[in-house]
């Protein structure tokens, strides 16, 4: 037997399982001794078709937030491949005696980049992560 208070008048009743069980599916009205008028508004396979939709929203976002994370990872290894290289370049070519600024050949860089270049400072080196930032 399946007990069951009325939600109006708070009695309690007993009902066969079967019968019990038959209402929670097919949520028709059914009426308490006092005549009070009784439904499930939600069946138990209604709770866990809801409850396992949630659990496969909940799996897509977890699934699209790797997917988002896995991306910006490899974005941020690309730009970190991009200035090593830059600064692979730059050194060479300050070595070779070029110049970072007017990319002319100068025997004496230091008197060139004081003279020539006053405001350049080579701790500050535009190496396009910027840009990269902007248009990513």
């Amino acid at each position: 037997m399946g007990a069951i208070t009325c939600c109006k008048c708070g009695i309690y009743f007993d009902v066969p399982d079967h019968w019990l069980a038959s209402r929670r599916n097919d949520k028709e009205t059914f009426y308490c001794p006092n005549g009070h008028p009784q439904s499930f508004t939600e069946s138990e396979a209604d709770k866990l078709r809801r409850e396992r939709d949630n659990l496969k929203q909940q799996l897509a976002r977890k699934d699209d937030d790797i997917t988002w994370q896995k991306t910006q990872r490899q974005n941020a290894e690309r730009q970190v491949i991009a200035a090593k290289g830059q600064i692979t370049k730059l050194k060479k070519r300050a070595g070779a005696g070029v110049c970072p600024c007017c990319n002319r050949t100068v025997k004496q860089m230091a008197a060139h980049m004081k003279t020539m270049h006053p405001t350049f400072d080579p701790n500050v080196v535009d190496l396009g992560v910027e840009k990269a930032k902007r248009t990513g």
